[in-house]
């Protein structure tokens, strides 16, 4: 359970990165609100998660998951370049964050 608090953690990461650019500079009120409420929830997420696993492996795990979702949303939906440097470097990131879930924090 304590995993899956990470994993949602991560996608609500995503979220707050998406609309902090979306706010442009927080001057667009609800792109604005959007981030306090998915940071909130990111950053709340992860606190509860922290109280079954280690640090360490949580939050390698929690910001993989919202740098790969935030890249991969930014060249599918905000016209960011895609590159296959970019592709493989994502993939990596993803790999990185199966192998550091799948080895454990004996929790």
């Amino acid at each position: 359970m304590a995993w899956l608090l990470v994993v949602v953690a991560g996608l609500l990461e995503t979220g707050f990165a998406v609309c902090l650019k979306l706010s442009h500079g927080f001057t667009r009120i609800w792109p604005t609100i959007a981030f306090c409420v998915f940071a909130l929830g990111s950053f709340g997420l992860l606190t509860l998660s922290l109280k079954k696993l280690d640090v360490g492996p949580a939050y390698a795990v929690w910001t993989g998951i919202g740098a790969a979702g935030t890249a991969i949303y930014g060249m599918v939906f905000l016209g960011d370049l895609v590159s296959t440097l970019k592709i493989v470097s994502i993939t990596l990131v993803i790999v990185g964050v199966i192998g550091l879930q799948l080895s454990g924090s004996g929790h």
